[in-house]
Order: structure tokens, then sequence, then C-alpha cells
């Protein structure tokens, strides 16, 4: 297990970038669980507000993101100052993406419709940090005989094929699909030949005379969003808490 785990994280330099997605992901679910207690009225947990100003977390994330930014350049990839400014930065970065509706809309929309973007680049966030870890080594560590360079040939080959269609997934508008599939060549390739969504680059580009395909593509693109739509607000509402509801216009007489 310590042979695979230096060969795979330790010898490539991946070890700040380890310590940075865990503490990333524990910086925001802490901050979630937190804001979800402040919002309940629960716990001893309460807004920072000196001066009648409330201070968001992404403040503090912004000055730690910095700081670990740049001591990780500074440092390398290698060395305990390395490890701690990797996971300042992922401490830092947790805090800022879990409010990055509010700098996206320049407004306070944590607990509204609009603050489940933030969940989104989270999550999509994790998943490609992720993905890159889970490359481990692809093009190794150590040397190479000649028959392991042709088959580490091939692999690199079926990787930019993959990505390619990664690419054509996320031009359809099919982010998701693009994420796993990076994971999952075969959900890219799926991704790249099946309909582009109505409102993507892709569609605006090439079935713009097409009106056949433009009406299929609103039409599964409708269906779709039905189908799935309940599925991942509950998703959302699991990881980040639901969004208040906007109240209903009183009744006319």
């Amino acid at each position: 297990m310590g042979h695979w785990f230096d060969q795979n994280f330790v010898e490539p330099g991946k070890l700040p970038l380890l310590l940075a997605l865990t503490a990333f992901v524990l910086t925001f679910a802490i901050t979630r669980f937190i804001t979800r207690m402040i919002r309940a009225g629960k716990g001893p947990f309460r807004n920072i507000t000196p001066g009648g100003v409330h201070i968001h977390h992404v403040v503090p994330g912004v000055v730690l993101s910095v700081v670990g930014g740049f001591g990780a350049v500074g440092s390398g990839r290698h060395g305990v100052t390395a490890a701690v400014c990797a996971v300042v930065f992922g401490v830092g970065a947790g805090l800022v993406l879990d409010e990055f509706a509010l700098i996206l809309h320049l407004d306070d929309v944590y607990w509204t419709e609009e603050g489940r973007q933030s969940v989104e680049v989270v999550v999509l966030t994790a998943a490609l940090v992720l993905l890159v870890l889970g490359g481990f080594s692809p093009l190794g560590v150590n040397d190479l005989s000649d028959d392991q360079q042709q088959g580490r040939l091939g692999a690199v080959l079926t990787v930019v094929i993959n990505f390619c269609f990664v690419l054509i997934s996320l031009f359809k508008g099919k982010a998701r699909m693009a994420v796993v599939g990076a994971l999952v060549p075969f959900v890219a390739l799926v991704g790249a030949v099946r309909l582009a969504r109505p409102t993507s680059l892709w569609a605006r580009r090439f079935y713009r005379n097409r009106h056949r395909a433009r009406s299929r593509a609103v039409l599964r693109a409708y269906h779709h969003d039905v189908r799935w739509v309940g599925p991942r607000r509950k998703f959302q509402d699991l990881i980040g808490g639901a969004p208040d509801r906007a109240p209903l216009p009183p009744a006319k007489p």
C-alpha cells in the first residue's frame, strides 16, 4: 500500500493536489453544516457582522486562496511547505466556491434558487480535480522499456481521442456527461454523437438551418429536464440545503 501511494502520489508530485482536494471538500462540507445551523437558529454559530456589516466567508476564502496559491507556486510540488500551502489553498477555494453564486450575481443569493449554482460548481470542481488524481501518472515516473513506451503511446492517443469527445459534449451543452465521460470514455462518446441541447454553442452553430434537428433537440431536452430535474434538486438540497421558496402572490379578489 505504501509503495502504491508513493508511486502514484508522492513521486509524481500529486500529494499537494490530494491534500488540497481533501481540504476543499471538507471545508465545503463543514461550511455548509455551519450555515445550515445558522439558518435554523441552532448551535453556537452566528453570522459575523462587525459594525453591522455581514462578512461573507468568501472574504477570508479569497485571502487564503491568494496566500496558499502563491505559496504553492513558490514551494514546488514536494516538501512540507508545499503540503501546507496546498491545504491553505484548498480551504480558501472551498470558502470561495461555496459562495460562487454570490460572486456571479453580486448579490446575497446563498439561499435562493440562484444559490444552487455554488453547489454545482463545487461538485464539478471536485470531480475535475479527482479526475486529475485518478489519472495517477499516465506517462510514468520511472524509465520505460520499448514495449512499455509503445503501450503508453497507445494510451496517450486514446486519451487524446476521448478528450475530443469530451470537448464536443461540452460544446453540445452536456457538461455533466463531459465530466463523467472524462472518466468513462463511453459516456463522452454518447454525449458527442447525440443531439445537442437547443441553447448550446453547437446547436446555434450547426442547427441554424436544420429545423428538424432543432425541434428534436428542444423536445429531447424538455423530456430530459422533466425526468431529471426532481432527482437533481434533491441531490443539491442534500448537499447544500434547500433554498428559500419564493412567496406566492396574493390571490386576486
